[in-house]
């Protein structure tokens, strides 16, 4: 059985995206496909990832928050992300994420930010 590796939730307008343990190119093919899925079929003006969880990320995951931030940002909406790691914070900050994301501590921050 296939275990699944995000979890989607949605409050309002905003869609929560809780990633994985591992961040990489082996799951960020599905993670694309669904989002855009969720995105095509909802208003959704805010995205914020969930790093809470997150050990482990590579260049394929800085690839889909990009292309995440530059959607939204193209439709006026914002993108954020909390609850990262020191590990994952140096993968984010080369980058170049924590330069055009807002990141936050906690969960209510980044939905509030």
């Amino acid at each position: 059985m296939a275990q699944k590796t995000f979890s989607y939730e949605a409050c309002g307008q905003i869609l929560i995206i809780h990633l994985p343990r591992e961040f990489d190119h082996h799951n960020c093919r599905n993670l694309k496909y669904e989002t855009d899925l969720l995105l095509a079929e909802n208003y959704i003006n805010k995205i914020v990832f969930d790093f809470s969880r997150t050990q482990f990320m590579d260049s394929s995951g800085i690839g889909i928050l990009l292309n995440r931030y530059k959607q939204m940002k193209a439709n006026g909406g914002k993108t954020t992300l909390y609850g990262v790691n020191n590990q994952v914070s140096r993968v984010l900050t080369v980058g170049g994420i924590t330069r055009i994301m807002e990141h936050f501590d906690t969960r209510d921050e980044a939905v509030a930010g």
